[in-house]
């Protein structure tokens, strides 16, 4: 919660849309875990752990803040390419890669488990499915979308869950 508070205290783009667009990205990124957890369908077949605290409908309410997240920082990676079907995609790759690293910590922290203790292909697939449509939303909101901080954060956060993989992981 804390780097949601950091990086929205060095948003610039504050307007009518901004707020639109987060909602949209907590709330589509959620509504898929909904549907993940409860359908397998999009993710495969999973459920959520104790570890990540208060659930709505099965799913952990940080999840949601967790897209944004994603979407907000990989979308500052490739805010100055012009072709937002190009941005979204390279924004939906860089979340997919990004869920390839967490994906093992996450299991061994009990965030979440999968069915025999698999991560099926149709996870990252999802991913990328679920990432590309909420970046095309990000990339086509007219708010200014330079945030100084969000790449700082979002390397932050590959470290941590790399530097996570060597650790927890291996044991």
């Amino acid at each position: 919660m804390s780097s949601l508070i950091l990086l929205l205290l060095f948003h610039r783009g504050w307007n009518d849309a901004f707020p639109i667009v987060a909602a949209a990205a907590f709330w589509i990124g959620f509504g898929a875990e909904i549907i993940g957890i409860h359908t397998g369908y999009l993710f495969g077949d999973y459920v959520y752990g104790p570890t990540l605290g208060p659930k709505l409908w099965e799913v952990p309410i940080v999840i949601g803040v967790n897209w944004f997240l994603l979407i907000y920082t990989t979308g500052e990676v490739f805010r100055k390419i012009s072709n937002d079907y190009y941005a979204a995609f390279l924004g939906a790759c860089a979340m997919t890669a990004i869920d390839y690293i967490i994906e093992p910590v996450a299991v061994a922290l009990d965030f979440w488990f999968w069915k025999n203790e698999l991560i099926p292909w149709t996870n990252y697939l999802g991913w990328f499915g679920v990432s590309f449509f909420i970046h095309l939303i990000y990339r086509k909101a007219n708010f200014e979308k330079a945030n100084p901080l969000a790449v700082w954060l979002l390397m932050t956060l590959i470290l941590f869950f790399t530097i996570l993989n060597f650790t927890v992981t291996s044991s």
